[in-house]
């Protein structure tokens, strides 16, 4: 199963992978990545939801579409969206979510 790190690096280096492409690689601060952070707050959000810090901004996704549903990462966002779309990364995340809910419901 899945950890929460391992979402994390996987996104880290796929938003490094995406950039690495791009013509702007220069100007890219790769430095910001390495605090990445993704999380679910089941007192939070009751819908099935991710949270992603990048930095200092932050936003949450619903699980089932990775809608915005409040917050915001600016033009990262779309690294979000599209590495949720990735194989396998909605589905290692709905594992969290039900582990997450499990862990929740046993205490």
């Amino acid at each position: 199963m899945a950890t929460f790190k391992d979402m994390e690096d996987s996104l880290k280096n796929f938003m490094v992978q995406e950039q690495s492409d791009a013509h702007n690689i220069k100007s890219v601060n790769m430095a910001k990545y390495n605090n990445i952070k993704i999380w679910m707050d089941l007192n939070k959000y009751v819908q099935p939801h991710f949270f992603v810090r990048v930095s200092i901004s932050e936003a949450v996704f619903a699980l089932n579409d990775c809608s915005k549903l409040n917050g915001g990462l600016g033009y990262e966002e779309r690294f979000i969206i599209k590495w949720y779309g990735r194989m396998g990364i909605k589905e290692k995340l709905i594992e969290l979510w039900n582990s997450a809910s499990k862990n929740k419901e046993d205490k």
